[in-house]
């Protein structure tokens, strides 16, 4: 199974059906205790939640967390229709993203192309893990990790139950979060330079004045909410602490008070603390709730990786597309032995646009700001082509 590929999810259906034939896994709700485990609650996934997931690539963090993404929807949609058809559960996951959307104009046009669901599906979690990390857009979010995606799934159960009012939630319960790991920052003895600049950064937002006037984010009122969404809270800011893998007194004593206002117990606290630490453990994980860089560095670091991750997973789907448009394959050869003119790499953009639209893997490109990714694009595209386009390239 190839996440970045089209077809994906019919794919990875058809596995999960194989593994609950053989009774290896079924469609129950996955512990909340194996999401702190997993990474998942942090936005850094560290295995597939279907597991074993047969596959003959190694699945990058970003492929691991759209594919539990869609796992996690997928169990909540089957635990509230247990008699359903895969189909239908597509069709609400995708009927779910369409109803927060609304209001944004052309995000669901650049789906319309597309004429399965799953493709469409497919395109919209594509587009979910690389756009802004907060389902309603605020300038602050641009320095949220991937930690906020499990808010999707926390909606999605509140769209299943109630229909409307999800909007509403998400915008409350991110603020409640948001507010929440902030007072986690203060609470440091010693704050570095980023925990400060974080901090001023958030104090100036306008969700921070709304917070701070309006008694519904009031913890107290949030005992209310179920236990999944209190722990969620607890753990994210547990999450904001620990950038410096460190726990100071002053940080310990706002965590447990911060138990004590949830009405948690102290075990979900040590349970919290020890996932992460578990998680640290791992070279390969970078586990950071909040991230604050360079802007362009920051883009063209993330941008690079994205970009390289599409053409190989795509490759035999970009390398038929290719074939089929004969002009800019030619032009592409070019590329590689001189500069193409202005007028050549208009038509290479063209083109190339024309070859996005029909893969949703690649429907980032087609976002505002998205094609500022092309010249990247078509920088590593030259590497699908045939060894006789690059005369100097060294055979590995």
């Amino acid at each position: 199974m190839n996440p970045s590929a089209s077809g994906w999810i019919p794919k990875y259906m058809a596995l999960w059906q194989d593994a609950a034939a053989l009774g290896t896994t079924n469609f129950s709700e996955v512990p909340y205790l194996v999401l702190q485990e997993n990474g998942f609650l942090y936005g850094v996934s560290v295995a597939p939640l279907l597991f074993p997931l047969p596959t003959k690539i190694l699945l990058t963090t970003d492929e691991l967390t759209k594919t539990n993404l869609f796992h996690l929807l997928v169990t909540k949609y089957f635990v509230h229709a247990p008699k359903a058809t895969t189909k239908e559960a597509i069709t609400s996951i995708l009927e779910f993203y369409h109803h927060i959307e609304k209001g944004k104009k052309g995000f669901f046009q650049q789906f319309a192309r597309y004429s399965k669901t799953h493709a469409k599906l497919e395109g919209v979690l594509s587009v979910r893990l690389h756009e802004s990390n907060s389902l309603l857009k605020r300038s602050f979010t641009s320095l949220l990790t991937y930690a906020f995606l499990y808010v999707d799934v926390l909606a999605y159960e509140h769209y299943l139950q109630k229909k409307t009012g999800t909007k509403k939630l998400i915008n409350e319960y991110e603020n409640l979060v948001l507010q929440t790991c902030f007072e986690a920052l203060q609470s440091k003895q010693k704050k570095n330079k980023y925990d400060k600049l974080l901090i001023e950064l958030f104090e100036a937002t306008s969700s921070y004045t709304n917070t701070k006037k309006s008694e519904q984010f009031n913890l107290e009122n949030a005992t209310t909410m179920p236990i999944e969404q209190r722990r969620y809270i607890l753990d994210l800011s547990c999450l904001a602490v620990w950038d410096d893998h460190t726990m100071d007194a002053s940080e310990e004593h706002f965590l447990k008070n911060l138990c004590e206002r949830l009405q948690l117990p102290d075990a979900d606290l040590v349970a919290s603390v020890q996932a992460i630490i578990m998680l640290t453990q791992n070279k390969s994980v970078r586990l950071k709730l909040f991230e604050y860089s360079h802007p362009v560095n920051q883009f063209y670091k993330q941008a690079t990786k994205t970009v390289k991750t599409l053409i190989i997973r795509n490759k035999s789907r970009l390398l038929t597309e290719l074939d089929e448009s004969g002009e800019l394959l030619l032009l592409l050869g070019k590329s590689t032995t001189r500069e193409l003119s202005k007028e050549e790499k208009k038509k290479v953009r063209s083109q190339l646009l024309d070859i996005c639209k029909t893969i949703p893997s690649l429907t980032i490109f087609l976002l505002p700001g998205g094609t500022l990714l092309l010249p990247l694009f078509i920088k590593l595209i030259p590497q699908l082509l045939p060894s006789a386009f690059d005369e100097n390239r060294i055979e590995k």
